[in-house]
């Protein structure tokens, strides 16, 4: 709510309209296409590059023509409808897990510091991040409370908004694993929700593939959005081009988010929740996509905030309220400057 109070005014000062930047641009865009007129289309950039519509997964347009079609709303509209209701599942699911690991007012702490989270404006967006988010949280909480075949289902929904689902998929086949491991047995429910995980990721790249001919058809739609995998090649010459005092706050960036990956093993976090966050973490530092939008792909990745969220809630409910209150008004800021500019998040 304060990010979209302060994008409104500054939308007013600018005299341009912030209602669009949320639900008519930038990848938005794409989903609406997807809803309105089902998967075909593709375009071709100046340089001969050809950016197809089949890089975006199908729930979220899938979603917005439902709505569409039963509410007085258009697909963008019915595309913000969708992210802003799966905003308040995703917080509430964090919430859940803050409070299953650490405490009920760490929870809340963690679910205000996603909230806050620097490109948190993308959470107010018709983008596919708190959708992702939401089924993630939950599924990792399934997981958390021993409910594997709930958690299975969940991740398999997971697998049809984004293709961060890998990473929750890992989450639930390595604690699996390490269970067989351990016990030297693995529960029939574990081994159903172990299966039904990767349905959804799965089954969207099958149908591309089958759509287009070829096994991995998918993974040729995303190198050609420069989508690929490069163990950090491109994130190393991007840092490399940068004026130095530029490359060197962003080296220094990438230290608070190891640091944090640090605190987050040393705080002895749940496995799937330390797999999930580290998978996050990582695909988008080792792939070559706009380095712009790493920060957002990050965001599902709330276990990072898990620290931070355990200190603040060791603190007097005064001081622990006024931090909180700045990073929002700093988050907001920033969120409304990014929307209000001329580049996608």
């Amino acid at each position: 709510m304060v990010g979209l109070a302060v994008l409104a005014v500054a939308a007013a000062a600018a005299g341009k309209d912030g209602f669009h930047r949320l639900s008519g641009r930038w990848d938005s865009v794409w989903y609406v296409r997807i809803a309105e007129h089902g998967y075909g289309y593709e375009t071709t950039l100046p340089n001969g590059d050809v950016h197809s519509v089949l890089a975006f997964f199908p729930l979220l347009p899938a979603l917005e023509r439902g709505l569409s079609a039963v509410l007085p709303l258009d697909a963008a509209g019915a595309g913000l409808l969708v992210s802003w209701t799966a905003s308040l599942a995703a917080a509430w699911g964090i919430f859940r897990c803050g409070e299953h690991v650490v405490s009920a007012r760490a929870g809340v702490v963690l679910a205000v510091l996603w909230g806050v989270y620097p490109t948190a404006f993308v959470q107010s967006m018709a983008y596919t991040e708190t959708l992702f988010t939401a089924l993630a949280a939950w599924s990792l909480y399934a997981v958390l409370r021993g409910r594997w075949i709930l958690a299975g289902f969940l991740c398999a929904l997971a697998g049809l908004p984004r293709p961060t689902a890998a990473a929750l998929i890992a989450a639930l086949a390595v604690t699996a694993a390490v269970t067989l491991v351990r016990d030297r047995r693995l529960p029939l429910r574990t081994l159903a929700g172990v299966l039904l995980a990767p349905l959804g990721w799965l089954g969207y790249v099958a149908y591309v593939g089958v759509r287009e001919s070829s096994a991995t058809a998918y993974f040729d739609v995303q190198a050609a959005w420069g989508n690929s995998i490069d163990g950090g090649v491109a994130l190393a010459r991007f840092i490399a081009s940068l004026p130095w005092p530029a490359a060197l706050g962003l080296c220094a960036a990438l230290a608070l988010l190891a640091w944090l990956v640090v605190l987050c093993v040393r705080q002895r976090q749940p496995l799937p929740l330390l797999v999930h966050t580290v998978g996050v973490v990582v695909v988008p530092l080792v792939g070559a996509a706009y380095f712009g939008s790493r920060p957002r792909l990050m965001m599902p990745a709330f276990g990072l905030l898990l620290p931070p969220a355990a200190a603040l809630a060791r603190l007097r409910t005064g001081p622990a309220a006024a931090v909180l209150a700045v990073l929002a008004l700093a988050s907001a800021g920033y969120g409304a400057f990014t929307l209000l500019g001329p580049g996608p998040p």
